[in-house]
């Protein structure tokens, strides 16, 4: 999966799905971030889940007609816990690990994008056209109920940039924009005029091939 890049508030149906196992610690975060996301008001149009283990049930719904989906989950990419990470997992199959295992009980955003391609392919469903993970580097994993204290802090820093994503912070312009071709420039002029990167609170955007 790709570090994300902006996009406008999607124009059709979106879906938000929160994955992960609540007895397993850190690995409840998307769980936990859909339902405190679920205390906010949302665009129309706009979908929250809490899709929990059910990742069969999750891949049949992605198939519904939605423009765009957006996973929240924890995902483990060797960077310091608590750190947000927003993905673009919209590429064909050909880009995930081809051993993702399925497993009715627990799977991963990589393990429904697989079971998703199939999906579409056999039933002749239609893929969302923009397919994005907000995932959290989780700190333990092991079992127990409870997310651990960075990822705890991280959990409203998700549902802000979450709603942002939507367009739905009155205060924060949407962070969404559908990609748009746009005419080869000087790579030398490109580079002058390229402001520094901004940093806001602990999340990431960089881009980074390595699968969730």
């Amino acid at each position: 999966m790709n570090a994300a890049a902006p996009f406008a508030a999607p124009p059709g149906r979106t879906l938000i799905a929160g994955v992960g196992n609540i007895f397993l610690g850190d690995d409840g975060f998307g769980v936990e971030a859909v339902r405190r996301l679920g205390e906010h008001p949302l665009p129309e149009g706009v979908e929250v889940v809490d899709a929990g283990v059910r990742g069969i049930h999750l891949a049949y719904q992605m198939l519904d007609g939605y423009h765009t989906v957006l996973l929240v989950d924890a995902t483990a990419r060797g960077t310091e816990p608590g750190t947000l990470h927003l993905l673009d997992a919209t590429d064909p199959a050909a880009t995930r690990p081809r051993d993702t295992a399925l497993d009715g009980h627990h799977m991963t955003p990589d393990a429904v994008l697989a079971l998703l391609d199939t999906l579409s392919a056999g039933t002749g469903g239609r893929r969302p056209r923009r397919v994005m993970v907000l995932g959290c580097e989780p700190a333990d994993l092991a079992e127990g109920i409870g997310l651990s204290r960075p990822v705890e802090a991280a959990v409203d820093e998700a549902v802000r940039m979450i709603r942002q994503l939507v367009g739905a912070d009155p205060d924060v312009p949407a962070a969404i924009e559908e990609p748009t071709e746009e005419p080869a420039e000087d790579p030398a002029a490109e580079a002058a005029d390229e402001p520094a990167p901004a940093v806001a609170g602990s999340h990431s955007t960089e881009r980074n091939t390595t699968p969730c």
